[in-house]
């Protein structure tokens, strides 16, 4: 009978104590005595939120599928256990054996967004493992971090042994091995970091060196050891049908931000909207085989429980057998209380269709994304959508029922004007309209248009890792214009306007961009008491504006300067398969407002063809 790290008294004291004690259906316990590798996998926000992560529920069931590897879970405690946990010295402890995290011999940490990067040192504190890699010792953990924010890892290089950039099932298992090799031989930690370098896709941030011009950007980034390569090249799974899944996902004991089954689709997007870093990053698209999502459908409900199934994809509409697959799950699941998500769809006759026969019209409501207002807008940023089809979509909503349409846009993308910012309020009363011109005896009671508009950040490996960034000021100026906008409009009444705080999109921004030396400031901010920076409630803009000036580390620098064309960059020594070159030439025809075909309909030569396989090689034999 395995102890609970936590006590009763502490458990009873603070909220959904359900967060810390393990034991769920699906979870893996292994007798840790009989496994060579422990492996504590960390998402770096709170248990609701980690739970609905499909990333970590992949590696656990993979590195469980060994025989020599314990793989479990830790997450970020709430603010009132922390305090507890500091107060009381509790170490911060992985939820199926409640051993303490210092115990393991891995702490993997995915970095999904980077208003999670003070939580990342938490739990490094908590966990009593020293913050900086370099004061590591052989009986500390071996820090791997991995997910989408390692595609820049510069920020948070001081902190972490490896990085893993790429894809995680294709070299973990060639990791796992190389350490079971090393801890028997004697060997120091060094070593054991210089055997990992040597994997592609692998990354050892102590092993390389940053300069800096007398202007402040980045003149070399090299290699200081023999063992690591000059550039690190991205790991993709090329054939994803064959990849593993879990088909017994942990089922958490309180509800999740995403309480359901999630079906992964297809990796990558044929799209190429410019300011999607998932988009470029994920190349190639790689579909799975329709038959074999069809028997994880029925097995995941059936190991689960769970009374919802969720497409997952960056473009549902784009996976060639949605049709089919779709036509499955609402014959095979619908009169069995199962309800399907289909998030990413275009809206399109078939869409709607689909929707119509798996939600509750009077009460659903309808998401698209036009991203931004004026066509010319949207040409810029490569959207592929235009206003006819955004109103022929809302049109055949209304007609099918509908009521509540949800538009997201963006402000302050690259060479946006005061015109493009007014567009969002007159496109949203455009749809608006369109509502109000079925016979009133027809219609759905009133109709609700909610717009939200977040303000744009440059991320690296997209055509706009070269754009300028504004103040938050300025972000606030632009809401404000589109607000004023909206309340001039003839429907305002059925209109409702929100956006996003622009003074995390600031440090995002920083973040996003970052070098070594923002490190510095993320570890300040930390020490200021920053922490939980993504929810809103805990979130102190004076605080990290106080790290900002006691590390002397300048925000304009990182944000409101347009990069050269030749500006060395952070992230450059990572090799993602779409080329710079690519990437700058889709810059030059955003700039000039010129669209660039889909996948499918036109290859553009990006570069991700070097993968060997996925939609670069569609129809070719």
């Amino acid at each position: 009978m395995r102890k609970l790290a936590l006590s009763d008294e502490i458990l009873l004291n603070i909220e959904k104590p359900a967060r810390y004690i393990g034991g769920e259906v699906n979870s893996v316990m292994k007798d840790k005595d009989k496994v060579d590798v422990r492996f504590a996998m960390c998402f770096p926000d709170v248990y609701e939120i980690g739970m609905s992560h499909l990333g970590i529920q992949i590696l656990y069931d993979m590195f469980n599928r060994r025989e020599d590897t314990w793989c479990e879970r830790v997450y970020s405690p709430w603010t009132d256990l922390d305090k507890v946990m500091r107060d009381q010295k509790i170490p911060l402890f992985a939820l199926e054996s409640q051993d303490p995290v210092k115990k393991f011999d891995f702490l993997g940490i995915t970095i999904q967004f980077e208003m999670c990067y003070t939580n990342i040192l938490q739990i490094l504190e908590l966990s009593h493992i020293p913050l900086h890699a370099a004061e590591r010792t052989d009986a500390d953990p071996v820090v791997i971090g991995g997910g989408p924010c390692s595609y820049n890892p510069e920020p948070l290089a001081d902190f972490f042994d490896i990085f893993y950039i790429g894809e995680g099932e294709t070299v973990y298992d060639e990791l796992l091995d190389a350490y079971k090799e090393w801890k028997g031989s004697g060997k120091n930690r060094k070593e054991f970091l210089e055997r990992a370098a040597e994997i592609e896709g692998l990354y050892v941030p102590q092993f390389y060196d940053a300069a800096y011009k007398e202007d402040g950007t980045l003149l070399s980034f090299t290699p200081n050891n023999a063992h690591a390569p000059a550039r690190v090249k991205k790991q993709a799974v090329m054939e994803v049908t064959d990849s593993p899944y879990p088909m017994k996902p942990v089922v958490p004991f309180i509800k999740a931000t995403q309480d359901r089954v999630v079906l992964e689709i297809q990796r990558g997007c044929i799209r190429g909207c410019r300011f999607c870093q998932a988009g470029m990053i994920y190349r190639p698209t790689r579909e799975r085989n329709v038959e074999t999502l069809k028997e994880y459908a029925r097995a995941m409900l059936k190991n689960t429980g769970h009374e919802e199934i969720s497409l997952s994809s960056l473009s549902s509409s784009d996976y060639s057998e949605l049709k089919e697959l779709v036509t499955f799950l609402i014959d095979e699941f619908k009169d069995k209380g199962i309800n399907i998500s289909l998030p990413s769809l275009r809206i399109d006759a078939f869409s709607l269709d689909v929707m119509s026969r798996v939600q509750d019209i009077r009460k659903s409501s309808l998401t698209f994304a036009p991203e931004a207002g004026s066509q010319r807008m949207r040409n810029v940023i490569n959207k592929g959508l235009t206003e006819e089809d955004i109103l022929e979509g809302a049109g055949q909503a209304f007609d099918g029922g509908w009521s509540k349409v949800k538009l997201y846009f963006m402000l302050g993308l690259p060479t946006e004007t005061e015109v493009d910012m007014r567009e969002i309020a007159r496109l949203s009363d455009r749809v608006a309209r369109r509502y109000y011109e079925i016979p009133k005896e027809q219609r759905n009671g009133k109709c609700q248009i909610t717009a939200s508009s977040s303000f744009f950040v440059p991320k690296p490996f997209t055509p706009f890792q070269w754009a300028s960034m504004f103040s938050a000021e300025e972000y606030t100026r632009r809401a404000s214009i589109v607000k004023e906008e909206f309340q001039a409009q003839l429907n305002r009444k059925s209109l409702k306007y929100n956006w996003h705080d622009a003074q995390t999109t600031v440090l995002e921004g920083v973040m996003a961009r970052g070098d070594r030396r923002v490190g510095k400031v993320i570890e300040e901010a930390y020490r200021l008491g920053c922490l939980f920076d993504s929810w809103t409630e805990c979130f102190h803009n004076e605080l990290w504006m106080q790290a900002f000036e006691n590390t002397g580390v300048d925000i304009d620098f990182y944000n409101l300067r347009q990069r050269g064309a030749d500006e060395l960059f952070p992230w450059d020594f990572i090799d993602i398969g779409v080329s710079r070159k690519f990437l700058y030439r889709e810059w030059e025809k955003a700039i000039q407002g010129e669209v660039t075909p889909n996948c499918r309909m036109q290859c553009s030569g990006c570069g991700a063809a070097s993968f060997g396989g996925g939609v670069c090689y569609e129809g070719k034999n």
